[in-house]
């Protein structure tokens, strides 16, 4: 997950700042490094500890996502693309060019790191990219749009959409609540908790108010799938990070209590609600 609706906005020049990472570059800290592990944003949290793909449905999820926007030959944005996991799907794909907006400036360098001279990295916001108006086929986002209120997630997916061609495609993964019709009070229950225990206050929706999300920008649904939202279960980690990654995570959690008192509140949380919580994936298009 990134956290992209955690500082002020950037300007328009701004979010058309290169960014670059050239050969032998030390590698940048992590995000919020600086910060203590009992209060940095979950998703970073995760990321200390060696995970790698921090997407609510997994590594399977988006790759099926990638494959229905159908990235070949396409111009492709990604926003808020935080470790670079997926860039490095995207570029194995041979699209056409590739551009990524991230407003933190250690993510952005890593994210120059993984792509090198086959794309381009720019500092900005997912709001206000700076791109011009149907520049690209695809824009992906993952993880991100969870992370902000009402007005931010509308106008995130309307940018989105007034940076597409007709035709092109907005794919999006994020965390969603089941079911559609889920009470309210359970519903508010787990977004104060799961804000408390990820130090983001998420915002994940159901799979209607997703699709209603992109269809106000819009933009025109045409797949819908959803995964388990497992981010910290022992065969996901397995599946996603492979035995040498998880291995990683292990010896990180172990030698460092403060890290593992953190995971394991993350952890109950988690477990408290997986009946409610999905990972969520859709593509839409920009009508012609």
């Amino acid at each position: 997950m990134t956290d992209e609706g955690s500082a002020a906005e950037t300007t328009a020049s701004d979010a058309t700042e290169p960014v670059t990472a050239g050969p032998g570059s030390p590698e940048p800290p992590l995000p919020y490094a600086d910060r203590p592990v009992a209060t940095a944003p979950g998703h970073w949290v995760l990321a200390r500890a060696g995970k790698r793909v921090l997407r609510p449905g997994g590594a399977a999820l988006s790759a099926a996502m990638l494959e229905h926007a159908h990235l070949a030959g396409a111009d492709v944005v990604e926003l808020a693309p935080g470790l670079g996991r997926t860039a490095a799907e995207v570029i194995a794909a041979d699209p056409a060019s590739y551009i990524a907006i991230d407003r933190d400036p250690d993510a952005a360098r890593r994210v120059a790191a993984v792509v090198g001279d086959r794309g381009r990295v720019r500092r900005g916001e997912a709001a206000n990219t700076g791109l011009p108006d149907a520049s690209a086929d695809v824009v992906i986002g993952e993880a991100m749009l969870t992370m902000q209120g009402d007005k931010a997630k509308a106008a995130i997916a309307a940018e989105a959409a007034r940076v597409l061609r007709p035709g092109g495609r907005y794919a999006i993964h994020e965390l969603g609540v089941v079911p559609d019709d889920i009470d309210e009070a359970r519903y508010t229950e787990l977004r104060k908790d799961l804000a408390r225990a990820i130090h983001v206050n998420a915002r994940p929706m159901t799979a209607a108010a997703w699709g209603q999300l992109l269809q106000e920008a819009g933009l025109v649904v045409d797949w819908v799938d959803t995964a388990p939202m497992a981010l910290m279960k022992l065969g996901r980690n397995l599946r996603d990070e492979g035995l040498g990654g998880f291995a990683r995570i292990a010896r990180n959690v172990i030698a460092d209590r403060e890290l593992r008192q953190r995971m394991l509140t993350m952890r109950r949380t988690f477990k408290r609600y997986e009946q409610d919580m999905v990972g969520i994936a859709l593509v839409a298009h920009k009508p012609e």
